[in-house]
């Protein structure tokens, strides 16, 4: 009869708790960075705490202040510029002012011959069909952009429900995040070493992610945007933040962008400029990830760069923007929690009986 009871209790509980997960999916985007916020800048937060003489009301909106002001008011300044620059080149793009077709051929006459032949092999010396494909993909990101934006002002009053969730869950997380992990901790049915284990995991993960991927992600496309301005290519801030974009995925990264443009500028006779371009990228951009990632991360949380780029692809793909985070993550505890129950088999096999 007791284990009935126990057996019906558990039932209730995982019919509640997916149904409590069935109510808060909507929002799920804006508890998900509300969280992620709120771990990454709990220091920030124990540091005003003790500043302000243990006021943690006054402390916790603080917090939220300054993480408007370095954070989200930049980001949001950033991504209209961004929208303006894509929906300009999507409109040259369509008007045939911007003609890649006469860059691909003043790139191609350029060419040395053995670079040539080695275009043909690959079938890349058929200019009409590489323009048709770059334009196309060149026209459907751009369009991509705009149609987000339009989206988003369509949306606007779901979206400013969503912002507001997400700051006030974060001013909560950052007042009581303490408590709250140490009951969320204490609930779950692990013992004591593997709790805070994996909860250790986690946060490093989160951190790991935010500042040993999205803030080099984001100062490898800072590095490669002002040196387009500076060598004045159009769209320079659109091109930093595709070439922020891509340097979140490993053994991609933003050589994708400036490589070619490196290239094209050295073809058709810019040669200091091309030459420029390449070397910044080359031992700046390229290297910049192996200096700041230690000193933000250290090497407690790094996975495999193979690992983090499925994970962040497959993240993408089912979670949209939002599997930046939760892709790497669920890899990440999935790592762990494997390598966790491994030492604990290994554990119980070794203090078992002997012969």
């Amino acid at each position: 009869m007791r284990d009935l009871e126990e057996k019906s209790f558990l039932l209730l509980l995982l019919a509640v708790s997916l149904a409590f997960a069935w109510i808060l999916w909507p929002f799920l985007g804006a508890i998900l960075w509300g969280t992620v916020l709120a771990i990454v800048f709990a220091p920030v937060y124990r540091h005003l705490l003790r500043s302000i003489g243990q006021r943690p009301n006054i402390a916790a909106l603080a917090a939220v202040a300054l993480i408007l002001l370095i954070v989200i008011l930049p980001l949001s300044l950033v991504g209209a510029a961004v929208v303006r620059e894509a929906t300009g080149v999507y409109a040259k793009i369509e008007t045939g002012e911007l003609d890649f077709g006469r860059f691909l051929r003043q790139v191609s006459e350029s060419l040395p011959a053995w670079a040539a032949e080695l275009l043909d092999r690959f079938g890349l010396t058929d200019l009409q069909a590489v323009q048709a494909r770059l334009s196309a993909e060149l026209a459907r990101g751009s369009q991509f952009i705009a149609a987000q934006a339009l989206s988003l002002g369509q949306n606007v009053a779901d979206f400013t429900v969503s912002f507001f969730v997400a700051l006030y869950l974060l001013f909560f997380l950052l007042r009581d995040g303490e408590a709250v992990t140490a009951r969320i901790r204490d609930a779950l049915p692990l013992q004591p070493d593997l709790r805070r284990a994996l909860f250790d995991r986690f946060t490093a993960v989160i951190r790991a992610i935010v500042k040993g991927t999205l803030v080099v992600a984001a100062v490898q496309g800072a590095l490669g945007g002002l040196m387009f301005w500076f060598l004045g290519i159009q769209a320079a801030l659109l091109w930093g933040v595709v070439m922020a974009l891509l340097s979140l995925l490993p053994a991609v990264g933003a050589a994708l962008i400036w490589l070619p443009v490196s290239i094209y500028l050295m073809a058709t006779g810019a040669l200091w400029q091309g030459i420029a371009l390449l070397a910044f990228g080359v031992l700046v951009i390229s290297t910049v990830d192996n200096f700041l990632r230690p000193v933000l991360v250290g090497g407690d949380a790094r996975m495999p760069d193979y690992l983090v780029l499925v994970s962040t692809l497959g993240g993408l793909a089912i979670f949209g923007i939002n599997g930046l985070v939760i892709g790497p993550v669920i890899a990440a505890m999935f790592i762990a929690a494997w390598d966790l129950f491994a030492a604990q088999r290994l554990a119980t096999r070794d203090d078992g009986p002997a012969g």
